[in-house]
């Protein structure tokens, strides 16, 4: 017998004395509905009916049976919120672009169009287009805001036919994202933010006609796996068939494979699944295959895999988007296994075998003669560590000893847990690693459930208030399915008839969940795209239903008949993010605060794991006010490393770099806590997303053309025997900046990451023209600059280190100082000061007889600026004076011009000459006859 209950809000996102709350009973002796005065119900009589209470509080609702057994009552926490609207939204893909955009509107959850109701709503209906347009008019206007990057987006233009639209890029490292308004009422009430996951448009393996289904064993429990980052994207193998969706099981396609290649037999034997971004693997009597878009196939020795006895495979449960990767190795996402041995998955379908159980028996020190396997294996909330479950026994007639070791992937270490456990020789453990900064886990039999906790110190057996622990004699001897557990801490273990257990992280009790499944349905726990359990249920017919689960609701039940209570009024944080990157020189400040009942004693704790490479600093703040103690600490994580003039400089650097997981949560907590610890990573080293550029420099201000020019051999470093031509590069150069002869330039370095400018460059930075021109000097001497000894340049530190590169001969790793006697030798201290920086106003001096295209390389100087290797490109193009001919050429020209100008002389005498000799002999003005007349 089961009680339900619904509300028009997903995620019963509110429960307030504004909502409808749908109530159902599952069974045949129903009578009528037992509820409070302050709730009225619609029909008393009958087993499916709506309530609404009026006022606040927990409401009392128990179904009146005639049979001689009472059911359990349910106590409903119906809050007094003013949240009552909520962001509706869809998503349309524009792939040639790659962009999506987001339509959202605003909708009433007790008054809208029941295709909202059920999210699958394509316009807003009429009573949300006016409620959008209303709040719009107040001021209302929605962003997307994206959690792990921190980047905003706004509306396109204003709101039109109750919609807004908001265009983001398509990722897959940003995909939380949260829908957020401006704090307008109407009508006394609010809108609730959403939180909701957005990434590439992910498409299911579609069905072919012919091929036939594959499934599990007939009378076995569903097998569910998710894509760790994308929970909205599953597989699910039942009985009958297999089922793939990308959205939460809203819609679903059944993967098929084609016929030939399994027997019957061999396509009804899937043990274990497994989802990657590679496709679908199946573990089927031994051997693995995968179900691609392409193809079905079996994965073998042409993969590195053996041909049969495999045992199991696992992917990654915990989502970690971003890390840090000291080695150049690859992050596993599928592990499988035998009983002795280990291969790890990687994109692309590549597999490496990584131990055996002949080098973990040495690791472990173990009896050659005694018997040793692979029990288990799963993967850490470590992004980069995974945990095998060893089975040894001696004699292996009665029990077994349980060894846990971990592996790192980037630091390929071993690890002995100290973790034993004893079992009977028949039992297998399954193991599920808690959302924790430090390792704790859950392990399970059939009957049982395990903890570790506070990185293996404290261990035992779940108990409950009766049998010991032993969940199978609660639950009507059914058996224990699948344990689930979430990223709020929440631990749900459910059996084979679907009754459910709840405990929660840390805590060493589980209680028994009211019920609200049938017993007979087959079903599975899993996560949907705000991060809320949902259940799956598969029927014999081929059809997947969903059904939201009130864990929380549920959970509260319990704890207000329990009289189990939370020992603090609350904690909060300013921790915003999941992960956190640290260059040299930075530190990383949070806080978290505490408030609870006056003489508990409570205090904060903060918890790593990682290497020992940063430094804290811890400050508290007290507060105590009508029987309140507020306690606030504040917690400074920071670096002490000083990597300039040290022996080793990248051995220093590797040393002090790395990942760390921390949590900081309550001294003392109970199950009825909401909020039990809050984990983020802090990741030390090179944040590949940053670079550097020049300002002043625009790469869309010219018109790129065929460029070359020459460089005069005399201008070159090397002194060759020949000119260099050189073709400019305009993708890698960008747009060069003109500079006029005598024109003063000044770099100034400019920091940059995927979000856009971050600060200016203060530090150290060389600059050298990566073709080899040595025809430019500097302003500034090395005595002017403030040196007491002779300063590096490029050419005493090329002459130190001939055998490497330019570009390789000077930088952090061999940078010595100037300004201190006891640091390098006395020498000329006229020479130029080749070192830059944003405060010293040294600028390049460009020679006066020629002009000429510059492109030069800036590098960061500072050892203790950064763990990158910042450099950039910018070129300068010199000009204001014409080009010195060659000497033959202005001979030539001289000689030719002497040339015309004699010639003309000798023309102009020889011409005037004639005109000479011609009024000689003829007079100038001659006597005019008169003529006679007849």
């Amino acid at each position: 017998m089961a009680i339900r209950f619904y509300t028009n809000s997903p995620n019963y996102r509110i429960f307030s004395t504004r909502s409808i709350i749908k109530v159902e009973y599952e069974g045949t002796l129903f009578s009528e509905w037992d509820v409070p005065a302050s709730c009225h119900i619609k029909n008393k009589s009958s087993p499916t009916t709506e309530l609404r209470c009026s006022s606040a509080g927990v409401h009392v609702i128990k179904p009146v049976v005639t049979g001689p057994e009472e059911e359990e009552e349910r106590y409903l926490s119906v809050e007094n919120s003013r949240i009552c609207f909520l962001w509706y939204y869809t998503i349309q893909n524009f792939f040639h672009n790659l962009t999506q955009v987001i339509v959202t509107w605003i909708y009433d959850p007790e008054n809208a169009d029941q295709s909202e109701v059920m999210w699958n709503a394509d316009a807003p209906s009429l009573n949300s287009q006016i409620l959008s347009k209303q709040l719009a008019t107040l001021g209302q206007k929605p962003i997307i805001f994206t959690v792990l990057k921190s980047k905003t987006y706004f509306p396109e233009g204003p709101i039109m036919n109750g919609t807004w639209k908001i265009i983001v890029p398509m990722t897959a490292d940003d995909v939380i994202k949260e829908i957020k308004g401006n704090q307008v009422a109407f009508q006394d009430c609010f809108i609730a933010d959403i939180l909701f996951l957005l990434t590439f448009p992910l498409l299911t393996i579609p069905e072919i006609p012919g091929y036939l289904p594959i499934s599990s064993p007939r009378g076995s429990q569903l097998i569910c796996d998710w894509n760790s980052c994308v929970p909205s994207s599953a597989v699910l193998v039942a009985e009958m068939e297999t089922f793939q969706t990308n959205d939460s099981f809203r819609t679903w396609t059944k993967i098929r494979v084609p016929p030939n290649i399994l027997t019957d037999d061999e396509r009804h034997s899937v043990t274990a699944v497994s989802l990657t971004w590679d496709g679908i693997f199946f573990l089927i009597k031994g051997t693995v295959y995968l179900k691609d878009f392409l193809r079905f196939r079996r994965l073998g020795t042409n993969e590195n895999l053996p041909d049969d006895g495999i045992i199991g495979i696992i992917s990654r449960k915990w989502c970690w988007v971003k890390f840090i990767f000291k080695s150049k190795g690859r992050r596993s996402t599928l592990a499988i296994w035998t009983e002795n041995e280990v291969y790890l998955g990687y994109p692309s379908v590549a597999f490496v075998k990584i131990v055996t159980t002949k080098e973990l028996r040495n690791l472990l020190d173990l009896s050659p003669t005694a018997t040793l396997t692979i029990h288990n294996v799963e993967y850490t909330a470590h992004p980069l560590e995974i945990a095998l479950l060893l089975s040894y026994c001696v004699t292996c007639t009665s029990n077994k000893k349980i060894y846990l070791v971990t592996y790192n992937e980037d630091s390929e270490e071993w690890v002995c847990q100290d973790f034993t456990l004893d079992v009977p020789i028949d039992s297998f453990l399954a193991l599920r690693f808690l959302y924790s900064a430090i390792p704790e886990l859950v392990l399970w039999d059939k009957h049982r459930m395990y903890y570790s906790y506070y990185n293996f110190t404290v261990s035992g057996v779940f108990q409950t208030p009766t049998e010991n622990g032993n969940l199978s004699r609660l639950s009507e001897n059914s058996t224990i399915h699948e344990v689930f557990i979430d990223y709020f801490g929440n631990i749900v273990a459910k059996m084979e008839n679907n009754i459910m257990f709840y405990s929660k992280i840390n805590i060493d009790q589980a209680i028994k969940l009211h019920r609200w499944m049938n017993k007979n349905i087959k079903s599975s726990i899993a996560l949907n795209t705000a991060g809320h359990i949902y259940l799956i249920y598969a029927y014999e017919n081929g059809i997947i239903q969903t059904q939201e689960y009130p864990l929380g609701l549920e959970a509260q039940s319990l704890f207000f008949k329990t009289k189990d209570t939370c020992p603090y009024m609350a904690f909060h944080n300013n921790i915003f993010r999941i992960f956190y990157f640290l260059d040299k020189g930075e530190n990383l400040s949070v806080w978290a605060q505490i408030v609870y009942p006056e003489n508990l004693g409570l205090y904060m704790i903060v918890e790593s794991n990682g290497p020992k490479i940063l430094k804290e600093k811890k400050e508290f703040h007290y507060e105590i006010a009508l029987g309140y103690c507020t306690k606030t600490m504040t917690v400074t994580f920071f670096q002490t490393a000083n990597y300039e003039a040290v022996d080793d400089y990248f051995k220093l650097q590797e040393q002090n770099t790395g990942l760390l997981l921390i949590h900081i949560r309550p001294s003392k907590y109970s199950r009825s806590c909401p909020i039990s610890k809050k984990m983020f990573q802090i990741a030390v080293g090179c944040d590949s997303v940053k670079y550097i550029a020049v300002k002043g420099f625009n790469e869309t201000a010219c018109f790129p053309h065929n460029l070359s020019y020459v460089i005069e051999k005399s201008n070159l470093r090397h002194k060759p025997s020949e000119d260099l031509k050189v073709k400019y590069d305009w993708k890698t150069y960008g747009c060069p900046l003109r500079l006029a002869i005598g024109e003063k330039f000044h770099p100034v370095i400019q920091l940059y990451n995927d979000n856009g400018y971050v600060k200016d460059i203060e530090v150290n930075f060389l600059v050298w023209e990566i073709h080899g021109r040595n025809d430019y000097s500097f302003n500034n001497t090395m005595r002017k600059s403030g040196c007491l000894n002779e300063a590096q340049t490029w050419k005493s530190m090329t002459e130190l280190n001939k055998d490497l590169p330019l570009e390789d001969a000077w930088g952090p790793e061999n940078y010595r100082h100037c300004f201190s006697y006891a640091v390098g030798k006395p020498g000329n201290l006229d020479q130029p000061y080749e070192i830059i920086n944003k405060s010293n106003y040294k600028h390049i001096i460009w020679p006066m007889d020629h002009p000429g295209m510059y492109v030069f390389r800036v590098k960061i100087l500072d050892p203790n600026y950064s763990f990158c290797n910042l450099t950039t490109i910018f070129a300068v193009e010199i000009f204001g004076l014409i080009p010195r001919p060659n000497d033959y050429l202005v001979a030539a020209l001289l000689f030719l011009l002497m040339l015309l100008f004699f010639s003309v002389l000798v023309l102009s005498y020889f011409r005037y000459m004639k005109i000479y000799k011609q009024y000689i002999y003829e007079p100038l003005n001659r006597p005019v006859r008169k003529q006679k007349k007849n």
